[in-house]
Order: C-alpha cells, then structure tokens, then sequence
C-alpha cells in the first residue's frame, strides 16, 4: 500500500510542478477504488486512479496539494476546455 502511495503522490507532485501549482479532489468509485482529479493552477486538468479512497486520500496529502471536498465552485471554475472537450462533450450528448 505504501508503494502505491508514493507513486501516486509522486504523480500528483510531478503534474503540479508542470501546471505551476495544483489542487485536488478525491472521488469514490466504488469497488474499482477513487478517482483523483487534479486542477492546475494554469487551468490544465488530469486524473489519477487509486485503488481505493484511502490510498488516494494518503497519496494526495503526501503531495501536499490543496484537497477539497467536492468538484465545484472555484475550484471548478479554474479547470479550462479546449475545442477538444468541447468536441467531445456535443459527441456524447449527439451519441458520438
């Protein structure tokens, strides 16, 4: 468990050196364990998958980055879309 950890909280430091700074949010996901997903301070968004909450709580306070409690607000308001997740976004609501 504590490899998994550090791995994942090494993610987390390695994607907030390469956004200026992040913030995170840890997401249950039932028995396929939490997602963590990760704001940039540049606007830039990614996730992690833990195998469970606990590792993925662990993993984000040995980064040391900001954690909240739910995806919205501020916080929210950081993440910035491109045509990409636009694109994407229309395709789901279309069937694409």
């Amino acid at each position: 468990m504590a490899d998994k950890v550090a791995k994942l909280a090494k993610q987390i430091s390695t994607f907030a050196k390469s956004h200026g700074g992040a913030e995170a949010q840890v997401a249950y996901l039932g028995q396929r364990g939490a997602r963590i997903v990760l704001v940039g301070e540049d606007g830039g968004w990614g996730d992690l998958v833990a195998p469970t909450y606990e590792i993925a709580e662990q993993a984000v306070a040995k980064s040391g980055v900001t954690a909240h409690e739910s995806f919205d607000g501020e916080f929210a308001a950081k993440v910035k879309t491109g045509p990409y997740e636009w694109k994407r976004m229309a395709g789901i609501q279309i069937g694409g």
